[in-house]
């Protein structure tokens, strides 16, 4: 991962892609949603949805899943250059959560991350706060997720 002072406004990530099968959209709102619409195809299908849907906090748990497994990449990449990595911190929170188009069985969403404010952190020296703007879109171009989320990043050390 990098520090505060590499990270750049409108700096872009591409996160990766996960495919929503019929299979995990249900096991997915068995455990954590169970509304009809996202257990059973045919209740999908005279839904507003037209079709098994993705639970909402499913497409953005697979965004987060994807954010942490991209951060783990560029730190396990940054470590095989012998750079020193950047250990982030915790989220402050998110807005404008927004499920803009149902996600449906056999969708592929891919997200990606822009970087829209950075700031120092008044409360917390040595920290900074990056928000991103983080978005979906499926496999036709459309954009089915996005969310706005901050991040407390480590600002280098000075010697």
């Amino acid at each position: 991962m990098r520090f505060f002072e590499q990270i750049e406004i409108g700096q872009r990530r591409e996160l990766g892609s996960y495919s929503f099968t019929a299979e995990s959209i249900k096991a997915f709102a068995a455990k954590f949603d169970p509304q009809r619409f996202h257990l059973d195809e045919e209740e999908g299908k005279n839904s507003l949805f037209g079709g098994l849907a993705a639970s909402g906090w499913h497409v953005g748990s697979a965004c987060m899943s994807l954010v942490v497994a991209d951060g783990q990449r560029l730190a396990r990449e940054a470590a095989s250059r012998g750079e020193e990595v950047a250990v982030w911190g915790p989220s402050p929170g998110f807005r404008d959560l927004r499920w803009i188009r149902p996600v449906l069985a056999g969708d592929i969403i891919s997200y990606a991350s822009v970087v829209i404010d950075k700031r120092s952190s008044a409360s917390r020296p040595g920290w900074g706060i990056l928000t991103a703007r983080t978005t979906g879109t499926n496999q036709r171009g459309e954009e089915v997720y996005s969310i706005t989320a901050s991040a407390f990043v480590p600002m280098r050390k000075s010697a």
